[in-house]
């Protein structure tokens, strides 16, 4: 989970006129929230896939274990 603290430590870089131009993030900040985003997508695909996960193993085409390790 993102720490919305570390989201103060984000930076603004400004233009010659003064407008935002761009964002600097300390490394901390950074990975915070890089991982808080790699979360969000591995949920939305576990959301996307839960029907599929629920009908049970030979529905959803689940490989046996040993099976697998043979091709592998």
């Amino acid at each position: 989970m993102l720490d919305l603290k570390l989201l103060g430590s984000i930076r603004y870089v400004v233009d010659g006129k003064g407008k935002k131009a761009a964002v600097q993030l300390d490394l901390k900040t950074w990975n915070a929230l890089l991982g808080y985003l790699e979360d969000l997508e591995d949920r939305s695909l576990v959301k996307e896939k839960l029907h599929r996960l629920l009908s049970g193993p030979e529905k959803a085409g689940a490989v046996a274990w040993d099976a697998a390790g043979k091709e592998w």
